[in-house]
């Protein structure tokens, strides 16, 4: 038998071998261009879609409170509030409701609605005070109204 030479290590090729920083680096950088351009349009839909649902939520109101009027012969008042939808007043004989299917919604920021009646710009005022939780604002903050 004849000796074989001592094997050599083999060197591996270059596709084989890890990325350099450098090129860790320019993905990162690329990432972080994508999602700062992207982000921002991206909660920018999503507070979009919350006034939407307010929005949304109101007009279902609404046809409750339309409903209620139908049956009593006059909407709730703000002492009995929207909780005239859910749950008979004492003082109603002709409640037929419940006229929503399903608890007393909150709006999209977990807030109350706000409702008045009679309301300043109609029979009654149905109103959410938006992202921020106050009267006034713009945009995510404005108020969402029946009106």
């Amino acid at each position: 038998m004849q000796a074989q030479p001592p094997s050599r290590i083999a060197r591996c090729p270059r596709q084989a071998r890890g990325f350099t920083l450098l090129e860790l680096l320019v993905v990162m950088v690329i990432i972080g261009l994508l999602a700062g351009y992207v982000g921002p349009k991206f909660f920018n839909q999503i507070g979009k879609s919350e006034v939407k649902a307010a929005r949304a939520q109101i007009d279902g109101l609404q046809k409750a409170l339309d409903q209620y009027r139908l049956d009593v012969g006059r909407y709730p008042t703000t002492e009995q509030g929207l909780l005239a939808l859910t749950s008979k007043p004492a003082d109603e004989p002709r409640w037929a409701g419940p006229y929503l299917s399903k608890a007393l919604p909150k709006d999209p920021w977990h807030n109350d609605y706000q409702y008045r009646s009679p309301g300043e710009h109609g029979e009654y005022d149905l109103l959410s005070n938006g992202r921020d939780g106050r009267p006034g604002g713009e945009g995510e903050d404005a108020d969402i109204v029946s009106w």
